[in-house]
C-alpha cells in the first residue's frame, strides 16, 4: 500500500490484521511473506475482510479523517511481555497523545522495565495501527522507531503532536 510515509505491506489472517511492515519494497515484501508463510504453515491469503478494512482505515488515517482504528487484529506475532505492552498501548494511548516508556512499564505492572518497553515497541508487528510512534523518551526526545525517526516525526505531525515539516 502506498502511503505518505512510504510503501506499507499489510498482511492479514481470517482473524485480523497480523502485520504492517514499513519500507515494503519488493525484496522486503518477499522476505516478510516468506517469514509469514513459515510462521503460519502456508501462504498468506488474499482478499480477507480485515485486509480491506485495514487499507480503508489507513487511507482515512493518512487523510486526517480517522483517529481510531477498528480493524480486527490478529496478535499471533506477539506474545509475553511485548504483547502485554502492545495491548496496553493500543487500549490506553489515543490519537494525538504521547506517553513515555516508563508509563507503559508502570501500566503493565513492571515499573523497572522501561528499556524492555522500548524493545517491545521495536517488536511491534502492527505499527501505525498499534501506535508505537506515540511512545517517546522521558528526556523530551522522540525516542527510537523501527520505521525511522523521520517516519515517526511525520506520524506525530499528522496527529498534531509535532509541527508539520516545512518541506
Amino acid at each position: 500500500m502506498d502511503t505518505p510515509i512510504g510503501p506499507l505491506l499489510l498482511a492479514a489472517t481470517a482473524e485480523g490484521l497480523v502485520q504492517v511492515l514499513f519500507h515494503a519494497d519488493a525484496r522486503t515484501t518477499r522476505r516478510a511473506l516468506a517469514r509469514l508463510e513459515q510462521f503460519f504453515g502456508g501462504p498468506p491469503g488474499t482478499g480477507t475482510a480485515p485486509l480491506e478494512t485495514a487499507a480503508t482505515e489507513l487511507t482515512a488515517y493518512f487523510s486526517g479523517e480517522l483517529r481510531s482504528f477498528t480493524v480486527p487484529l490478529d496478535w499471533s506475532l506477539s506474545s509475553g511481555f511485548p504483547a502485554r505492552v502492545l495491548h496496553a498501548l493500543a487500549e490506553d494511548v489515543p490519537y494525538g497523545s504521547v506517553v513515555g516508556y516508563q508509563y507503559l512499564a508502570d501500566r503493565v505492572g513492571e515499573g523497572g522495565a522501561a528499556r524492555a518497553v522500548g524493545a517491545a515497541m521495536g517488536s511491534n508487528p502492527l505499527p501505525v495501527v498499534v501506535p508505537c510512534h506515540r511512545v517517546v523518551a522521558s528526556d523530551g526526545g522522540i525516542g527510537g522507531f523501527g520505521g525511522g525517526l523521520e517516519t515517526k516525526r511525520l506520524l506525530l505531525a499528522l496527529e498534531g503532536v509535532l509541527p508539520a515539516p516545512l518541506f
